[in-house]
């Protein structure tokens, strides 16, 4: 069963009457098959219309894959009258006109300055993409494939529909030759620039299109895929924009070319002062080194220096460079240990400190509940969830009481 597919004659039309001739219930969900619509399936790469059959949502539009029939999905599970009145959601029609007319455009631009294809399309809610059967093209060739673009938008050519039989259209100089099938092929025109197989809705001049503007290029293996946006889309990416840019300049107290030289300038800024920020914070860690080392515990000849920091006062790598600091020289051993969002602990010795630090972080991250560490008898760390820093102190006190175990 095949419908009458009245949008392939006249995207234009919102409100018509049909028949229906099948209803399907699938999954608990309604469908009606009619034997006229103009409502768009998904399928080509363009998603499907909405609007309403007697007052009910249209959901989702599909093809039925074993007679290609329409099936409009509904909001309801009754629809009994068998004449009805369907009502396509013109704001969503134009836009889908809008950008898979401009899609044509751009796909043809891209062809005649640079012999790329368009390999693949996607156009959906808030994205427009076609991808070029090639992995780069230059700056200048982009810029000109736009210009070109944009030029036929506005010289406001008209776009014709034809029908075709298959062995007409290998005698046609089509864009892209669809696969082999039975029937007629459906081509849209777009006079003297475009010709190209399309099942699609699109406009009926170029000048509906309104504008085409790249929005951002991304290259997948040896493919580069084009965003772009069309008419409204393009109108409202460029006001979002403009309000960002706006807020910019005023927040940097800026004119608008001078933005990026600010952002630059400020981005180098910011690098010289994380540097000597990260300089200052390696001076006072060793500070805090040379501090607990006066307070350390005196085990034989062994000082064993614990302490807790929570997030607020260091970094986790920081813990590792105090560490560091602290087993530098001399016989010591530190039991150092982080709460916060995530508990840490780093349990490390000197070279001719005694004591096994891999013995000693797994019962201690026990009480951390966590089983996440290990390492080597001089340095052993590992890490839990958060925690306070009572429950961390915890934790060091256990590896304390193991590690006199040790030493004594």
């Amino acid at each position: 069963m095949t419908n009458t597919r009245l949008y392939y004659q006249n995207a234009y039309t919102t409100r018509f009457e049909a028949t229906i001739v099948e209803r399907v219930r699938e999954d608990g969900q309604t469908a009606v098959v009619l034997d006229q619509t103009y409502f768009y399936p998904t399928s080509g790469g363009q998603p499907f219309d909405t609007g309403t059959i007697n007052n009910v949502p249209v959901q989702n539009v599909t093809i039925r894959e074993k007679d290609e029939a329409i099936l409009h999905w509904l909001d309801t599970t009754n629809l009994w009258e068998d004449k009805v009145i369907g009502h396509i959601n013109w704001a969503r029609r134009f836009d889908h006109m809008q950008q898979h007319t401009g899609q044509h455009i751009l796909s043809q631009s891209f062809i005649q300055i640079a012999q790329a294809e368009t390999v693949g399309f996607h156009l959906s809610d808030n994205s427009l993409t076609i991808d070029l059967h090639t992995s780069q093209l230059s700056p200048t060739q982009i810029e000109e494939a736009e210009y070109l673009a944009n030029q036929i938008i506005w010289q406001n050519r008209p776009i014709r529909i034809r029908m075709v039989t298959v062995e007409q259209a290998k005698k046609l100089a089509l864009r892209k030759l669809p696969p082999v099938r039975q029937g007629n092929l459906r081509l849209i025109e777009i006079e003297q620039f475009d010709l190209t197989a399309c099942g699609g809705t699109h406009v009926s001049q170029t000048g509906a299109v309104g504008i085409i503007k790249i929005v951002k290029l991304e290259r997948q293996n040896n493919q580069l895929r084009v965003e772009f946006a069309c008419g409204q889309r393009a109108l409202h990416d460029y006001s979002l924009k403009n309000s960002i840019v706006n807020q910019l300049a005023a927040d940097l107290t800026t004119g608008i070319e001078e933005i990026l030289p600010s952002v630059l300038r400020s981005k180098e800024e910011n690098k010289d002062n994380r540097r000597l920020l990260k300089k200052q914070q390696e001076q006072l860690l060793y500070f805090e080194a040379a501090d607990l080392l006066q307070k350390g515990t005196m085990v034989g000849k062994t000082a064993v220096i614990s302490r807790v920091f929570t997030s607020d006062e260091l970094e986790p790598g920081q813990l590792r460079i105090l560490g560091n600091h602290l087993t530098q020289s001399g016989q010591v051993i530190a039991l150092l240990g982080l709460a916060g969002e995530k508990s840490q602990l780093l349990f490390c010795r000197s070279q001719s400190a005694p004591g096994e630090m891999n013995q000693l972080i797994k019962p201690a991250l026990q009480i951390l509940g966590s089983a996440a560490g290990g390492g080597s008898a001089a340095m052993a760390q590992g890490g839990g969830p958060g925690t306070d820093k009572e429950r961390v102190q915890q934790a060091i006190e256990k590896a304390e009481r193991l590690l006199l175990g040790q030493i004594r």
